[in-house]
């Protein structure tokens, strides 16, 4: 009886040593089968998105892209300085020209005189970057002259400036001029073979302007376009799972001395708000509010136009203020909320259906605020949320307005992770879908077949 004793305790001493060893043993089975799953760093436990500037070594190489060597009337040729322009010109040059390495002529300065306009110039700035042959480390992107290696096509249309030159207010008689250069870009680019082989889906097409293109919309529905929001396109021709949406140009200058030893009370309006009123579709919010907001003393909500004096007051006004106030326009999106980020004024959005840029990258929730159009036009609830905002969370938002403000600069030549070559990042993003689409488009019989 011992003796069986013995052996039972013997053989437990042993399956006990090889149990300790298999689970000690670092191999590649115990590797591929373990996982574990990382715990809330703080009660917000939302999955955190990398950060948009992100370490050199990760950063993949400049996107190629091929842009169309449009004539003048479609781009620069809008520019009313340019005395010189042959509308029939086309941008590059020689290859055995010096500018050449830059992609073409010299670059035209964006009008000094455009005022508000210049807010939907960033089909200007993303062809700016690829003549500019910069330095690639800086570059998101650089322009290929050989489109077999490209891997996007650029169509350098300036559609928003065309809808604001040739008839912006779609009654006059030029806006058959608008018209007519989407008929002749479509006639372009319909005989490139590379538009062809992938009707257009691996082609940018800025249209930032929300009528920008509005006659042929239809027809370069398949390719990646650069809009703003989607307030004015149906689902069948834009979607965010194909589309760009990018930031407008903002029209106040940047606040680059913030520096204040107590920012919070340095900013003493609690809302600033200076802009149009009366709207249309979901911008009618802005009447109501204008009449909900107006009684109360640390609250600015006024009523005025785009003019040089009014962009002033406005930069002044957000300077000053803990937060901006950024309800839709006749589209869901404006400019006031870039101007609001790079004024560090907190972002207070009311809005049921906007799209923001570069979201991907970005958590706009870390330095602004959201209200539904319901509970904004809710008396008094607004105000009181604000007024009750804590001090260190709203110094911890205007830090990080700072931290993230270069992301929406427009500027030549483009720099690390600034507005443009954040665009041409979400290009890259875009591309594999695009790829995908035009894959399954050579080998497919009955296409969409599972619909």
């Amino acid at each position: 009886m011992a003796a069986k004793s013995i052996i039972s305790v013997a053989v437990c001493f042993l399956l006990l040593i090889s149990f300790s060893l298999f689970i000690s043993t670092d191999d590649l089975t115990s590797r591929r089968f373990s996982f574990s799953l990382p715990l809330p760093s703080s009660s917000n436990s939302s999955l955190r998105c990398a950060p948009a500037t992100s370490a050199a070594a990760s950063r993949p190489p400049p996107l190629k892209v091929f842009m169309y060597d449009l004539p003048l009337r479609f781009n620069f040729g809008m520019f009313g300085h340019r005395r010189d322009s042959d509308p029939d010109r086309g941008l590059s040059p020689d290859r055995a020209s010096p500018a050449a390495e830059g992609g073409g002529r010299e670059l035209p300065p964006w009008p000094h005189d455009s005022g508000v306009g210049k807010q939907h110039s960033v089909e200007y700035w993303m062809m700016a970057s690829l003549m500019s042959g910069g330095n690639s480390e800086e570059a998101g992107a650089v322009r290929t002259f050989d489109a077999e290696e490209a891997e996007a096509f650029f169509v350098p249309f300036f559609s928003s400036l065309s809808f604001n030159t040739h008839g912006h207010n779609m009654t006059d008689p030029d806006t058959e001029i608008d018209r007519q250069l989407q008929i002749d870009l479509l006639d372009f680019l319909k005989k490139s073979k590379y538009w062809r082989q992938s009707a257009g889906r691996d082609h940018v097409i800025p249209m930032h302007h929300p009528n920008a293109f509005r006659f042929l919309r239809d027809q370069v529905n398949a390719s990646i376009l650069v809009v703003a929001d989607f307030g004015r396109y149906p689902r069948y021709l834009s979607s965010l799972s194909k589309d760009i949406v990018a930031p407008y140009v903002h029209v106040v200058d940047s606040f680059l001395n913030d520096d204040p030893s107590d920012p919070f009370e340095s900013r003493p309006t609690l809302l600033f708000f200076r802009g149009r009123t009366v709207r249309k579709d979901e911008g009618k919010v802005r009447l109501k509010l204008a009449k909900i907001l107006k009684d109360y003393d640390d609250v600015r909500f006024e009523n005025s136009f785009a003019t040089g004096e009014g962009i002033k007051a406005s930069s002044e006004g957000m300077r000053s203020s803990k937060f901006c106030l950024h309800p839709a326009g006749d589209t869901p999106s404006s400019c006031r909320l870039f101007d609001a980020i790079v004024s560090h004024c907190v972002p207070v959005i009311v809005s049921d259906k906007i799209e923001l840029p570069f979201e991907d990258e970005i958590d706009y929730s870390e330095f602004s605020l959201f209200f539904s159009v319901k509970e904004a036009v809710r008396p008094d609830y607004m105000v009181n949320q604000l007024r009750q905002f804590p001090k260190e969370r709203w110094t911890q938002m205007w830090r990080r307005l700072k931290s993230i403000a270069h992301h929406y600069e427009f500027q030549h030549p483009a720099k690390r992770d600034d507005a443009v070559n954040m665009i041409w990042r979400q290009v890259r993003h875009k591309l594999p879908a695009a790829n995908l689409a035009v894959h399954r488009s050579r080998r497919l019989k009955i296409p969409d077949w599972w619909s």
